[in-house]
């Protein structure tokens, strides 16, 4: 979940920039223009993959993310029994029908609202925030590393950067079109700021292909995931069922903002697993290589406290 306060999201906004970043761009950046492409239909066709799927924790799943190429799931989590605020996360690796392959720890890192996976022939490198801040338990750097199953990192250990000037800093990667985004706190509110994603990976940020401020979404529902595909973004919200499953109560919506256009172009309520304890919205990704194969996953949290499961639904209808 993704709640926490204005004043909290600016907090060690003028950080100095790590390392290896090559270019700031200024909360003033106007977005730029993106080769057009299709977009998923918000309230088109879909399914499911899985639902009520343990993980490798038994915590809230915050996000997850696909390496296509390899068909590699991950999901991170907070690590049971840290502190909400300690920035130590669980990654598990999936199969794509929800059997837990593997995990690995992350001390020190942030709240894993968004993480993501890149193909490096057949290793998957994860992306996620690091260097946690402590007094909001999110991320002020990015970082890169490959999966290595049973492992502990801790955020010294890892190559991270500070591509921007603001703080909560979450990655999500666009495989297709090779694309990193950075969502980032900024004067303006939360920002979008998107780079080449090979350059990206060998430390250089000096070019911003598209950088635009997160439109308003819906008032008091949390936030809880995105997605980069194309010239569009993907932002998922959604609050738990306030102690009973009623579909009445849902406020779980997807929401389409095309970069170009600089504007939203399609939103949709979904009552996608509303038979669900708990549910709660969780994470949101893209899988495949073409058109015909790309799906936009958004994920519930289900499940009682100290068992929750993860569920994963997806759209892949494109206009």
């Amino acid at each position: 979940m993704d709640n926490i306060s204005r004043r909290g999201l600016l907090t060690g906004a003028g950080a100095v920039v790590a390392a290896g970043a090559l270019g700031v761009p200024t909360a003033s950046a106007r977005s730029l223009a993106l080769p057009t492409t299709k977009r998923f239909a918000m309230g088109g066709d879909g399914g499911e993959i899985f639902r009520h799927k343990p993980l490798a924790d038994v915590t809230v799943m915050q996000s997850f993310a696909f390496d296509t190429p390899n068909n590699r799931l991950f999901t991170g989590q907070l690590r049971a029994g840290r502190g909400a605020n300690s920035g130590d996360l669980t990654l598990t690796q999936l199969s794509l029908t929800g059997t837990v392959l593997g995990r690995m720890y992350l001390n020190g890192f942030g709240h894993a609202v968004s993480i993501g996976a890149q193909a490096v022939g057949s290793t998957s490198y994860i992306w996620t925030e690091t260097d946690v801040d402590t007094t909001n338990g999110r991320g002020r750097q990015i970082c890169r590393f490959p999966w290595r199953n049973d492992t502990t990192l801790t955020s010294a250990s890892v190559t991270k950067w500070k591509p921007v000037t603001g703080g909560v800093l979450t990655p999500a990667v666009d495989q297709r079109y090779g694309r990193l985004g950075v969502r980032h706190a900024s004067p303006e509110g939360m920002r979008i700021t998107v780079y080449d994603l090979a350059a990206a990976s060998a430390g250089n940020y000096s070019t911003v292909l598209a950088s635009f401020v997160q439109p308003a979404l819906t008032a008091g529902v949390a936030f809880q995931g995105w997605a980069l595909y194309g010239s569009y973004c993907y932002f998922w919200e959604g609050t738990a069922y306030p102690g009973d499953p009623d579909p009445a109560k849902a406020n779980s919506k997807l929401w389409c903002y095309d970069i170009n256009a600089g504007k939203i172009v399609d939103s949709f309520l979904t009552l996608a697993g509303n038979s669900l304890t708990y549910r709660e919205a969780e994470g949101m990704a893209v899988y495949g290589s073409t058109d015909a194969t790309a799906r936009l996953y958004f994920g519930f949290a289900s499940g009682v406290g100290g068992d929750r499961r993860a569920n994963l639904f997806y759209r892949n209808e494109l206009v």
